[in-house]
């Protein structure tokens, strides 16, 4: 094990860049912004994260991951803290991850200030048309929703904003 005394803030950043969504491979735990805050105290660090939905069933699949990569870095203990409030919001997410979603396939959440508008169409992350519509309010999990693109005639799911 490497030892934490030279580790920081950024660098436990780093390393929970690599443990990935699992419902979602393209995007770690800190592009979805479920990574709120890290507290470093020698060879213990504390996680503090908020989970994209209070009954999100990937959330133990993440803290065991973020535990195992901590681990396997040098940290001998590890504290996993869940948080709800303030609750999730897809305003969290980059437009770095916003684009990563798209190139897997899922169209990205709509900013809020679009939500509030009437009638905007989600656009196909494929052919980026906008001829769209919803087959599904929810897709794989209830954090996306399911829709078919009239242009080039593909199945996408759409994360839904929160």
């Amino acid at each position: 094990m490497v030892a934490t005394k030279n580790h920081t803030i950024e660098s436990v950043k780093q390393l929970l860049s690599t443990v990935m969504d699992p419902e979602i491979p393209v995007l770690s735990v800190i592009d979805m912004g479920i990574v709120r805050k890290i507290e470093i105290d020698g060879d213990a660090v504390t996680v503090i994260i908020t989970p994209t939905y209070s009954g999100c069933p990937a959330m133990h699949a993440i803290e065991e991951n973020i535990k195992t990569t901590l681990q396997h870095n040098g940290f001998l203990d590890v504290k996993i803290k869940t948080v709800f409030a303030p609750a999730w919001t897809t305003e969290w997410m980059t437009d770095a991850t916003k684009q990563k979603l798209k190139e897997y396939g899922i169209a990205p959440p709509m900013s809020q200030s679009e939500v509030l508008q009437i009638d905007i169409p989600v656009t196909c992350p494929y052919c980026n048309s906008t001829n769209t519509q919803i087959k599904s309010e929810f897709g794989a999990t209830a954090c996306k929703a399911y829709y078919f693109c009239n242009a080039c005639y593909q199945p996408f799911e759409y994360f839904k904003p929160l």
